[in-house]
C-alpha cells in the first residue's frame, strides 16, 4: 500500500489486492463491500477506483470516468456542474459520483481604493507586484553551481502567510519615494470562493466523475448521461462531452464497427476470387452468425460487457470459424472438379473426413482461450470477456456449422447452376466441319 498527496485537500491511496486462490472475491466485490464502511467515517470522503487495464488519456479524478463541462463564462458552469450532478445521483448504477468543482473554500477578497491609491502615488500594477512578490512566485535570480542551478523566490516568511493581518505590514512605494502601508489602500473581505480554477485546453472547466456498478455497461451509462444532459436543456455557451475512458470508448466502437464490416467484406472478396464465384463465400461466412451469437450470448450469460477486449475476442472468432468452412468446402469443391461427384455426395464426404481436422483445430482454440475465459492469472478481470466470447461462440458455432454448413452448400450449389448461362447446342455447320 502506498500514499501520496494531490490538491491541498486531497490525497490517494493505492492498495494491491492479494492473490487470487486466497481471495474468493474479485476487486469489484472488494470495492462494493468497502464503500458503505467507509461512509461512515466522519470528516472524510472516499472513493475507490479500479483503474484500467489501459489508461487512456483524461483528469485526474476520483472516479474512473468523466463528463465535463465547459464554458468562457464561470458562474454558469459553477451554476449548471451542481444540477448535473445531483440528476446523475439519481440514476440507477452510477456511484462515486463527485465533481472537481470546489467552491466553498475560504478566501479573501482584496479590492483596491483607485482614488486613494492616486491620490498618494500608488498605481494599481504597483498594488499588484507587492501582492505577487509576498505571496506568489516570482523568480528574482538563478544561482548556478558547478553541478546544479537553483530557482530564487520571493516571498514573505512563512509564518506572515497564514492571517489577512500580514497585510497591514506590506507597504507599497509612492511615486514620491514614500513607503504607503498596503492595508490603507485596499478593502479586504472575507468569502467563499473555487479552491481552483480548472481549464481543459483554452476554457474553464468542471469535470464530474463516476464509476459504474457491477453489470452495468459503460454504453449504457453514455446514452443515459445524454438523455440527462438533453433534458436539462443549458445554454448554449456550456458545452458538455465525456473525457478520458468514456470519450475513447465512443470513439473506438465507431471505430471497430465499420472494422467488422470491412472485414468481412475483404473475406469475401478474398475467398471470391480464390474459388472464383460469388456464392461460396457466403456458404464460408455463413457460420459468422451463429459464432457472433454465441460469444454474445455467452457474455450476457456471466454479466459481461462487450468491451475492447470483447471485441479483439470477436476478431479472433471470425478466423477460426472461417476456417472450419473453409477446410469442408474447399474439399467438397475439389471433388466436384476431380472425381464429378454430386455436391450432396462431395460435401457428406468433405464432413466425414474433415471432421477430425476440424475438431483438432477448435479444441485448440478453445483450451488456448479458457484459462482467459475462467479468469486465472492477474488481472484476469479486464481480460475475461475476450476468452468467454472465444470460447462461447467456439462452442456454438462448432455445434451449428457442421449441419448449417453443409446444407447451405448444397442450396448455393443449385443456385449457382441456375445462375450459370446454358451451354448452346453446336450449329449445323459446325457439325458438318467436324465430320469432314
Amino acid at each position: 500500500m502506498g500514499a501520496f498527496a494531490g490538491d491541498s485537500n486531497s490525497g490517494f491511496v493505492f492498495a494491491m489486492m492479494k492473490p487470487r486462490p486466497p481471495r474468493k472475491l474479485n476487486v469489484d466485490e472488494v470495492m462494493m463491500e468497502l464503500r458503505p464502511k467507509l461512509a461512515k467515517v466522519p470528516g472524510v470522503m472516499v472513493f475507490l477506483q479500479n483503474p484500467p487495464p489501459i489508461t487512456i488519456n483524461g483528469q485526474n479524478t476520483n472516479s474512473v470516468y468523466q463528463m465535463t463541462l465547459q464554458s468562457s463564462n464561470l458562474q454558469e458552469i459553477y451554476s449548471w456542474a451542481p444540477k448535473l450532478l445531483g440528476q446523475m445521483r439519481t440514476l440507477p448504477g452510477f456511484l462515486d459520483v463527485t465533481s472537481d468543482l470546489q467552491i466553498q473554500s475560504p478566501q479573501l477578497d482584496v479590492e483596491i481604493d483607485r482614488d486613494r491609491a492616486q491620490s498618494l502615488g500608488v498605481s494599481a500594477e504597483q498594488i499588484q507586484d507587492v501582492l505577487y512578490s509576498a505571496y506568489g512566485a516570482r523568480q528574482a535570480s538563478t544561482i548556478f553551481t558547478p553541478s546544479n542551478q537553483y530557482a530564487v523566490i520571493v516571498e514573505v516568511a512563512p509564518e506572515f502567510q497564514q492571517t489577512p493581518n500580514a497585510l497591514s505590514k506590506l507597504y507599497v512605494r509612492s511615486s514620491q519615494g514614500n513607503l504607503v502601508p498596503l492595508d490603507s489602500l485596499v478593502k479586504v473581505s472575507r468569502g467563499v470562493g473555487p479552491l481552483s480554477v480548472n481549464h481543459l485546453g483554452q476554457l474553464p472547466s468542471v469535470t464530474v466523475s463516476f464509476n459504474l456498478a457491477p453489470g452495468f455497461s459503460l454504453g449504457q451509462a453514455a446514452d443515459r448521461l445524454t438523455n440527462v444532459v438533453l433534458g436539462m436543456h443549458m445554454p448554449q455557451t456550456v458545452s458538455v462531452g465525456f473525457q478520458g475512458t468514456v470519450k475513447a470508448f465512443q470513439q473506438s466502437f465507431r471505430g471497430l464497427s465499420i472494422l467488422l464490416i470491412v472485414a468481412i467484406l475483404v473475406i469475401y472478396i478474398v475467398l471470391g476470387i480464390l474459388y472464383e464465384s460469388f456464392v461460396h463465400p457466403i456458404t464460408i461466412l455463413s457460420g459468422l452468425p451463429s459464432a457472433v451469437f454465441g460469444a454474445l450470448l455467452t457474455l450476457v450469460i456471466f454479466h459481461k460487457e462487450l468491451d475492447l477486449y470483447g471485441f479483439v475476442g470477436l476478431i479472433m472468432l471470425f478466423g477460426v470459424v472461417k476456417k472450419n468452412a473453409i477446410m469442408m468446402i474447399d474439399f467438397a469443391l475439389e471433388a466436384q472438379r476431380t472425381d464429378s461427384m454430386h455436391p450432396r455426395d462431395a460435401i457428406y464426404r468433405g464432413c466425414l473426413l474433415r471432421f477430425r481436422p476440424i475438431m483438432m483445430t477448435t479444441m485448440a482454440a478453445l483450451l488456448g482461450t479458457l484459462p482467459i475465459a475462467l479468469g486465472y492469472g492477474e488481472g484476469a478481470e479486464a481480460r475475461q470477456p475476450l476468452g468467454l466470447a472465444v470460447v462461447g461462440g467456439l462452442l456454438v458455432s462448432q455445434l451449428l456449422t457442421l449441419y448449417i454448413t453443409p446444407v447451405i452448400y448444397v442450396y448455393m450449389e443449385k443456385l449457382q447452376g441456375h445462375l450459370r448461362p446454358p451451354k448452346s447446342a453446336p450449329r449445323t455447320q459446325d457439325k458438318a466441319l467436324a465430320g469432314v
